[in-house]
């Protein structure tokens, strides 16, 4: 039996709706051509959506839930190909819509709010003005009420100081604003449907809460939600109705509270088991891993052998920068922490917290203005590079995007031969049987050796990018947000490598995350962080069961939670 903990609406979950459906999709197929040959990825998807109903499509990357959501608004590409016995809204069949409609469609009756903030917002002008121009292209208000509009929509979304925030560009604001600002946008002209592509994927667990309440509140006035996530606690809070899809097919589909109480298919058991919280700490979350994890010793390391203080320290961490109009802001205020051998530190906060600020003053990636670290009882952060570069290869990084920390001109043999250091081994072919050595540590084999990084799948990505930060064989792995973008069950592999590793070769993992849920699983100790100060630290079990903070109590407070065991 596993235990997945999460909330499960019960005052509407299971009540069938009444009245003619919204938005109705019926026998939907959607396939690509490329390279001169089809590939069919949507197969024959049908819902009908109510008003004042959400549904859910959760699965994998690839599964088709996105495809399927951006086949209702007709934005699935010139070389798609889109079969569907009906799509219509409130009777109108969307299918034979031009353009012209289309645009008086999008925004107005449904709105979009994509998953990735980076690329789906203007980076030259600033997000109050990309608000602005979805209300003013439908005719919305004049000049006045539509800047006060954004100001309010901000602020409804959990943007703190809206007025600053809506005269700066994309780049200045962090992942979650920039989600945050894409949900307002979706918003602006009160649609009656909401498309929603992963909402959540990148905010903190208390901003999720407030946009989860918003898209709660949004749905009680009447507005239907289509809600595509891989985060099931968030779906078990929204949804209604819930559709699972692999591989482009619908394998079950109910009521939340009977798919996720009562799962039927074998992979929707495998998505929930894969959930990671402080209930499946010790146990693996995916099925057994089949992996050689081996030491590989080195002179250097040799140093090492009779050392048994903590592998990483830092003593009275301050770290501040200075912003453009000349104040000066404290992002890491007298931070201490020690990380043991073979245990992983867990440092959780929100956006802005100072976690990853912390994490690069540990890697001597950034200087700190006050206190110093050590690397295995040696100064690490007060010395000079040249003097610090012999203990580089102790520690390594696995970073959130591996996709733009590689070089995309080199394949993935190349990435980890680079990777290799030269003190052992020594000769191309040593470095070579070293790689696929380091393939094998994380589950890979030599096939992915000539692809290139966007030939790789994201489980693919990360495992490479362990497999890099494996390579010079380090004592401790800097791990910053390394599962947030990734599917449950792929981000479930990752996590059961990362503790597989740990057991076989005795790594120590700085791990930073804002997931409650990854942290309370994988950690050992915790910190957590809140305007760039430690507020409360201790073991796992008594930070998420016991918080003394009322900071850490609000995190926790935050999360979903319901008992229920999945047979």
């Amino acid at each position: 039996m596993t235990t997945l903990v999460t909330e499960i609406r019960t005052d509407a979950v299971g009540v069938a709706p009444t009245g003619d459906p919204r938005l109705s999709v019926h026998n939907l197929h959607v396939g690509f051509t490329r390279g001169g040959a089809f590939h069919e990825v949507v197969k024959d998807v049908s819902f009908d959506l109510h008003a004042g109903q959400c549904i859910a499509i959760v699965g994998e990357s690839g599964s088709g839930k996105s495809v399927t959501a951006r086949s209702i608004v007709g934005l699935t590409g010139r070389n798609a190909t889109v079969e569907s016995a009906t799509i219509s809204l409130d009777g109108e069949d969307l299918t034979t819509v031009g353009e012209k409609r289309w645009r008086e469609i999008r925004g107005r009756r449904i709105g979009f709010i994509l998953q990735d903030a980076l690329v789906s917002l203007d980076p030259l002008r600033p997000v109050g003005k990309e608000i602005e121009e979805a209300l003013k292209l439908h005719g919305w208000g004049d000049r006045s009420s539509r800047k006060r509009k954004v100001i309010e929509l901000l602020d409804s979304v959990g943007v703190p100081h809206p007025e600053l925030r809506a005269r700066q560009r994309p780049d200045e604001l962090s992942g979650g604003l920039r989600q945050r600002a894409l949900i307002a946008s979706a918003l602006a002209l009160d649609p009656e449907i909401i498309i929603a592509d992963e909402p959540t994927t990148a905010l903190d667990v208390t901003v999720q809460a407030q946009v989860l309440s918003l898209l709660d509140d949004t749905k009680s006035r009447g507005v239907s939600i289509i809600l595509i996530s891989h985060d099931l606690s968030v779906v078990a809070h929204l949804a209604d109705h819930i559709l699972v899809m692999k591989g482009g097919v619908v394998v079950e589909s109910g009521p939340a509270q009977q798919v996720l109480t009562r799962p039927e298919h074998e992979y929707t058991k495998s998505l929930i088991g894969a959930v990671p919280s402080e209930h499946t700490r010790g146990r693996r979350l995916g099925p057994e891993l089949d992996i050689v994890a081996t030491a590989h010793p080195t002179r250097f390391a040799e140093e090492f052998a009779d050392y048994t203080g903590p592998v990483l320290e830092a003593r009275n961490l301050v770290k501040r920068f200075r912003s453009p109009d000349g104040s000066v802001s404290t992002a890491v205020n007298d931070v201490s922490f020690e990380l043991q051998p073979g245990t992983t530190l867990g440092i959780v906060g929100e956006s802005g917290s100072g976690k990853s600020t912390t994490a690069r003053i540990a890697l001597a990636l950034t200087g700190a203005d006050e206190g110093s670290v050590t690397l295995l009882g040696r100064e690490w952060s007060s010395i000079r590079e040249s003097q610090r570069r012999p203990l580089r290869k102790r520690i390594s990084v696995v970073y959130q995007d591996p996709l733009s920390s590689f070089d995309p001109r080199w394949n993935t043999e190349r990435i980890l031969l680079d990777a290799v250091t030269d003190e052992e081994p020594s000769t191309l072919a040593e470095k070579k049987a070293r790689v696929r050595e380091l393939l094998a540590q994380v589950g890979l084999t030599d096939a992915v050796l000539p692809r290139f990084p966007l030939q790789l799948s994201g489980g693919q990505r990360q495992r490479v990018a362990i497999a890099r930060a494996l390579a010079p064989s380090p004592s401790v792995i800097v791990l910053d947000e390394a599962v947030s973008a990734l599917d449950v069950s792929i981000q479930a592999q990752i996590l059961d490598l990362l503790v597989e590793l740990q057991k076989q070769i005795g790594l120590s993992y700085l791990f930073i995350s804002h997931d409650l849920g990854v942290i309370s699983h994988i950690s050992d100790t915790v910190l957590v962080m809140k305007d760039g100060a430690v507020v409360e630290r201790g073991t796992a079990d008594d930070v998420f069961n016991r918080p003394q903070h009322p900071y850490t109590q609000q995190l926790v407070g935050s999360l979903p939670t319901l008992d229920q065991e999945i047979p």
